[in-house]
This record gives C-alpha cells, structure tokens and sequence, in this order.
C-alpha cells in the first residue's frame, strides 16, 4: 500500500489538475493577459532596479513598502488592512483553508472561475453552485435561497465575471452579503477593464465583505501578486495561513517600481477597452454569432459550431479559449482575450473564416 492512490484524498484523485495549452507559435488570446510589455526604456530602467535586489536575502515579510504603493495605486484606504498573495490563487486557498470546519460548505455561482470550485475540493470544503440565468446575471431568488439552506462559510462573487465577462447587479450582489452569515468575496481581477465599478466602497461597512484583486490583469501577470482587503480581524487569520516569504524580492521590486508609473498601465488598459468595442462590434456583425456583454478585458461569444470554429482558429495561428463541454450554459463559447490591434484584426478575419 505505498501507492499514490490508497494515500491520497479521493477528492483530490477525482480532480483534473489545472490545465495551461502550450501557446509556442501561436497568436495567445487564451489566457487573458494584456498584450502588452512594459516601453522599452521603463523596462531598461526596471533592469537596472532588479540587478541591485539582494537575492541572498529573504524578502520583507510585512512588504510595508509594496503595500503602500498597491493602496495608493488601487485607492484602498488606511482604514481596511491588506493581505499579499502569490497571485489570487494564494489567497483564494488561504480563505479556503481557514474556513473548511467540518461540514463547512462554499457557495459560488456557476459557470464562474474554475479555481473556486477546486479550492473547495483541494481545503476540503463542501462546493454548491447556483446556475446562472441564460443572460448570465445572477439568479437572485435561487443564490438567497442557497444562502439561507446551505448557510455557507464562503460565497465567491467575482466581478466582473469570468469567464461570462458580466457585471452583476451591484444591488444583487449587496443582497447575497447582507443575507449570508459567513463570508463573502468579492474577487475584482477585472477591476481595471470595468469603467471604475467596484464594491470597494462596500468593504468595512459589512462586516462578513472581504475584496481580492490582482496586478495580472494590467500587465504584471507574470509577477505573481494578488492581496485582499477587508476587515482586520478577517485578514487576521488568513495571515495565519500566508506561507513564510510568499512575495519574493524581484516581484516586490518589480511591482513597486512599475505600479508607481501607474499612468502607463492605464493607458495600456485605455487601449485594450478600445480594442475591446472594436471586437465587440466586429462580433455584432457575423452571421449567427452571438456576443455577450463585457466589463473585462475579454468577450464571451456563442458561434453556431464553437469547437469547429475554436479548432479553425487554432489551425491559423490563433488560440482562444473553448468552453465546450464545461458548462451547459456555455456550449458553443469562446472566450477571446483582447489583444493588440494587429492580432485582434487576425482574430476577426480568422472568426469570419472560422465561425
């Protein structure tokens, strides 16, 4: 009996371990990444900064420093503390962790990011979903309900939703807080691509509300870098899961450096949003397609013959993401990150070949 399968939580066999395509020759619109790297002199500039951290030396383990630059640069007031991850994902295990009592459940929405769902399985949680409606907004009447059977330790909220690209009511969303007796997160990774709506505001008024946000989705994907906002005393056990060191030194200096030209970032995500209008609109016009609305920096679309379509554009250079079979709301989606101008304009004329 020293094989995997007799040690190892059924839970966790059951699971499929997170899948990332190789994307080596292709035009990369899977993944939702910005498209673009950082002006080459900034990132001259940000060489000359690493090359003097003191790899030889752990990292600060408060990361004061970084913390300010991230509150003044996403607006978090003194008053609510923050919590650094590696990545969002860090912190979504943290909370997972800390809540799974025996018995404990998390509630989400479904189809939303696939790490909630794994998050439960891999703490041990219980995971209850609730279907979106076919226009993906938030079935209100049937979410409350879930609330009020399952009292869940942790409902997840994200906002925009991926990959639906959505907003959800604000006031639906305010409706599931004020209504769940455990916690509930709001995870803002499209934050910037959403023309300023937030529930920041929210957090601290609500004593159950926590915020997540990233620095992926501006561009610094490959940093690592994630926090939550929210109530000390919440945030307060969650550091009791933190690995030692979880934000390394290069990361720490990178993401101080570029987020305090913050007005290069923005521009970038000014870009994107135009390109964005330009797909949609593009999308608007192909025979039997149909767009959904978005807030993030990708768009959600149902072809007439989605796996055909995905697999015409991957036989042109051209990855996106397929949904096929993940979620029956989501049959024949694609979800197409923005790019720059030249690869968007590949990916209509590719769809229009394609779809």
């Amino acid at each position: 009996m020293k094989d995997a399968e007799h040690w190892v939580r059924g839970e966790i066999r059951a699971l499929t371990a997170y899948h990332v395509t190789p994307a080596a020759g292709f035009v990369k619109l899977d993944a939702m990444e910005s498209p673009y790297s950082l002006p080459p002199d900034m990132a001259e500039e940000l060489g000359r900064v690493l090359s003097g951290v003191g790899i030889n030396r752990y990292p600060d383990p408060t990361a004061t420093q970084l913390k300010r630059v991230l509150r003044e640069s996403m607006g978090i007031p003194d008053r609510l503390g923050i919590l650094l991850g590696n990545g969002s994902d860090e912190i979504l295990m943290m909370i997972a962790m800390a809540l799974a009592k025996p018995g404990a459940v998390m509630l989400s929405v479904e189809p939303s990011f696939v790490m909630y769902r794994m998050s439960a399985a891999m703490a041990g949680l219980g995971y209850e979903s609730v279907p979106l409606r076919d226009d993906f907004s938030l079935d209100l009447p049937a979410l409350l309900e879930a609330v009020h059977r399952a009292r869940p330790a942790v409902t997840w909220l994200a906002y925009p939703n991926n990959p639906t690209g959505n907003l959800f009511a604000r006031e639906d969303v305010l409706a599931v807080v004020k209504a769940s007796p455990g916690l509930v997160v709001v995870d803002e990774a499209y934050y910037p691509y959403s023309g300023g709506a937030t529930l920041l505001d929210e957090v601290g008024r609500h004593p159950n509300l926590v915020l997540v946000r990233t620095v992926s989705k501006l561009g610094l994907a490959g940093l690592r870098l994630g926090l939550v906002t929210g109530p000390d005393d919440w945030l307060a056990e969650f550091d009791k899961l933190r690995l030692p060191y979880n934000v390394n030194v290069l990361t720490d200096a990178a993401a101080r450096f570029v987020l305090a030209r913050r007005d290069v970032l923005d521009a970038q995500v000014a870009r994107i949003n135009e390109e964005r209008a330009r797909l949609e609109a593009a999308l608007d016009g192909m025979p039997g397609v149909r767009r959904y609305p978005s807030a993030a920096n990708f768009v959600l679309a149902r072809l007439p013959d989605g796996p055909r379509a995905f697999e015409g554009l991957k036989a042109r250079g051209i990855l996106v993401r397929s949904f096929q079979g993940s979620h029956p709301l989501l049959a024949d989606c694609l979800r197409l990150t923005v790019g720059t101008p030249e690869e968007n304009g590949k990916l209509i004329d590719a769809l229009r070949q394609a779809a």
